[in-house]
């Protein structure tokens, strides 16, 4: 599969390494500094272009790949608020791909469906709140984490006394969302249901970038064969 990167930072690198390990070829590397690569015949090549850049960046980089018609993978959050209407209506009418997710790591989507199933049960258990915590490198400025956003939304749609997520909340109908930034942590996410009895815990904990990068390149398999607007639960069937 002929590949293109959108973003060449710690992330680009370690996704380029994984995909020439699997056998696939990688036509083009835009960064911030070659922008008119987007023009290129290289890049236009691409089966699926990988793309890891800021959130200012994203929506502009789909713009400019689905010109080329280019399927795109991405993990850039920030988003979706502003155009993610534009970018649904693209790809179901448009004729363009989008593999998103906040989280592209095959523990985390694990971890996710675990975090549906209990929120499920924990509706039927008023007696227990619940909150999360998240804790990331000192490099991540943003906050909370797309994982955490994506985690918390999917606890408020199970859980009916939880009417949405809030940081440095003491709201008791608002899931509690705090956030950590310590050292070189790639990601740490924790979620408590807490009683007078008990404390039930789940936490996914990150050891390095790998997971994500692989999880990058097998999205980026999938969304070869597949099309429209698509995101883990397409290709992890939990």
């Amino acid at each position: 599969m002929k590949i293109a990167l959108i973003g060449y930072g710690k992330m680009g690198k370690m996704i380029e390494q994984i995909a020439r390990d699997r056998g696939h070829e990688i036509v083009s590397i835009i960064d911030i500094d070659n922008q008119e690569d987007f023009e290129s015949e290289a890049f236009a090549s691409a089966d699926v272009a990988i793309e890891f850049t800021a959130p200012q960046a994203a929506y502009g980089n789909y713009l400019k790949a689905f010109a080329k018609n280019v399927k795109v993978v991405s993990g850039s959050t920030g988003w979706m608020k502003e155009h993610g209407d534009d970018v649904r209506r693209m790809c179901s009418e448009g004729g363009q791909t989008l593999f998103w997710a906040s989280n592209f790591s095959v523990g985390v989507a694990i971890f996710s469906a675990v975090n549906r199933y209990l929120a499920r049960i924990m509706n039927q258990f008023p007696g227990y709140d619940v909150e999360m915590e998240e804790t990331h490198h000192v490099h991540k400025l943003d906050h909370p984490s797309g994982t955490a956003i994506t985690l918390a939304d999917e606890i408020v749609k199970e859980i009916d006394r939880k009417e949405a997520w809030a940081e440095d909340t003491t709201d008791p109908k608002l899931l509690r969302v705090d956030h950590i930034r310590r050292g070189e942590v790639p990601g740490i996410h924790t979620i408590r249901y807490d009683s007078e009895a008990d404390i039930i815990t789940i936490s996914h904990s990150a050891h390095s970038r790998k997971g994500f990068a692989l999880g990058a390149v097998l999205a980026a398999e999938y969304t070869a064969e597949h099309n429209g607007l698509l995101t883990i639960s397409d290709m992890f069937k939990f």
